[in-house]
């Protein structure tokens, strides 16, 4: 997740507002004011391929969630429109929590079919849990908890838990959390891989579209799914070409040909949006954090203090407020912004870069050098990159800055190799849970735990913590995975897209869970 996955300010909800103002005018040139289209067809775009297949077992990123969330639908999921995370009925329209909280019993949407046209009933529960368990993807862990499936009657079905889970709803509310698949399209398209083949380019969900196209690296078409349970929604159809470049994507935006750019815009297009009067810009609540993360397997940083040191040598302040003004606040805290409930969150790292000075001076010349890495797909990231180089040159070190395509940074949870020295990247929860954030950051296992690090005590800490959902105990978390070394939250990050301005009920369609995406069926003229 991030998002990529994906798209989290202590001080808190309040501060945490939707903002509207008049902007526009990128890099791309002079914009142009578009009229609305007549054909109702969406267009937009991405800024270079999701780098994974649009299967909600499968992708585990940001941009793609486009994709994920508007043709497959879970149980649950958050309210839109909110800075705060409420969990709402989606394809269950009520539930019920056992005293123990080892038991939930949901009452089920009726009259809901698959793209497939299948029904939707409580039989599809157990194969879609089956399914996500089998591919085993990044959220497979979801639902590892799961004793059993039972019906009772085609729409309750009761789920039991092999443990209390703090978490389980907002599992199942979560934008990567388990999505209902046509049971009938598991079993035809199966193959060798559990469907992983088909769902490359087809979907089995229940969502208000259905996927048309799916050209890795070109294109992605959506188109409205005529037996949707919900009412009908504007545009009948998504285009989402791939676009190499955010110049070429500002171009196309500023000519009027797209209706909105939903994520990536650097900082130069930022400054020139918020400026412009003949688009419509939004800054939108997340929880999500720009992070550095330091490799202890590299020669110069397998040491803790210096680890440490070079944590204390970033200016948080001045990285964000050149990087992110306008759309980002100085993060204060080891995890994404009011995940602890207001629990007090302190990362305990000053700036100060006197430690990593008096280290490197007394290094030899040859050991003196380091590689930063980004997502080529995120232009702030580069840009923090190239700032916080530029810094430490001055103190005797010798920085390199090299970008890595999305799907290579994600295969360094397998294999380290050819991985950077330190890696600028962000966070977003799979949930809105400090544990979906300590689990996949900071677990020896985690599933963004890009290069490797732990501390013993967050991995024996995590499973109470996960059973009782004490903020507090959260909190210790942090503060011993920050201590490694190895992490550094910089900023906390809002969504911030640009639209033409007749392209209504942008900030409706946000979810604060899921960041660079809108739910398309919310979106009109």
């Amino acid at each position: 997740m991030r998002r990529g996955a994906r798209r989290w300010l202590p001080a808190l909800a309040g501060a945490l507002v939707l903002t509207l103002a008049a902007c526009g005018g990128g890099g791309g040139g002079a914009q142009v004011t578009s009229a609305p289209p007549t054909d109702h067809v969406l267009k937009l775009s991405f800024l270079q391929d999701p780098g994974q297949p649009p299967d909600p077992d499968v992708y585990y990123a940001g941009q793609g969630l486009a994709l994920t969330l508007n043709t497959y639908e879970g149980l649950l999921g958050y309210q839109l429109g909110t800075a705060t995370p409420k969990i709402v009925g989606v394809l269950a329209t009520a539930w019920t929590e056992s005293p123990d909280k080892l038991s939930y019993t949901f009452t089920l949407r009726e009259g809901v079919t698959f793209h497939d046209g299948t029904p939707f009933t409580s039989d599809a529960l157990a194969p879609s849990f089956a399914r996500r368990a089998a591919v085993a993807g990044g959220p497979a862990y979801m639902v590892d908890g799961i004793a059993s499936v039972q019906p009772n009657g085609p729409y309750q079905v009761t789920i039991k838990l092999k443990q209390r889970n703090s978490a389980f709803l907002d599992y199942l509310a979560a934008p990567y959390g388990p999505k209902m698949m046509s049971p009938t399209g598991l079993s035809a398209n199966a193959g060798t891989d559990h469907a992983q083949t088909y769902l490359r380019t087809h979907d089995l969900g229940t969502g208000a579209y259905t996927l048309t196209q799916a050209q890795v690296g070109q294109s992605y078409q959506l188109k409205a799914y005529p037996g949707w349970w919900g009412p009908a929604p504007y545009f009948q159809q998504v285009d989402l070409p791939v676009m190499a470049d955010l110049s070429t994507q500002e171009l196309v935006f500023n000519q009027g040909q797209l209706a909105a750019i939903m994520h990536d815009l650097n900082a130069p297009a930022v400054k020139s949006y918020l400026a412009s009067t003949t688009s419509a810009h939004y800054s939108l609540p997340t929880f999500e954090t720009s992070q550095v993360y330091l490799n202890p397997n590299s020669a110069l940083l397998k040491d803790k203090a210096t680890r440490v040191a070079l944590q204390q040598a970033i200016n948080i302040k001045a990285l964000t407020d050149q990087v992110f003004a306008g759309r980002g606040t100085v993060a204060t805290g080891t995890y994404g912004p009011g995940l602890l409930n207001g629990v007090p969150d302190t990362q305990k790292v000053s700036y100060d870069p006197g430690p990593l000075n008096a280290i490197v001076q007394a290094l030899p010349a040859t050991a003196r050098s380091l590689t930063f890495g980004y997502d080529t797909s995120q232009p702030d990231d580069q840009q923090m990159a190239n700032i916080v180089a530029a810094d430490l040159q001055g103190d005797g070190l010798s920085v390199k800055v090299q970008g890595y395509p999305t799907s290579q940074v994600f295969g360094w949870v397998n294999d380290l190799a050819g991985a950077p020295d330190v890696l600028f990247t962000e966070m977003w929860p799979d949930a809105a849970h400090p544990y979906t954030w300590s689990h996949i950051l900071y677990d020896k296992d985690g599933g963004l735990n890009y290069l490797h690090c732990s501390d013993p005590s967050v991995s024996d800490q995590l499973p109470e913590a996960l059973a009782t959902g004490d903020p507090a105990a959260y909190a210790r978390i942090g503060d011993a995975a920050i201590a490694t070394g190895c992490w550094l939250n910089i900023a906390y990050r809002d969504d911030f897209m640009v639209a033409q301005t007749w392209l209504k009920n942008v900030e409706q369609a946000h979810n604060v869970a899921a960041p660079t995406t809108l739910i398309f069926s919310v979106l009109g003229v």
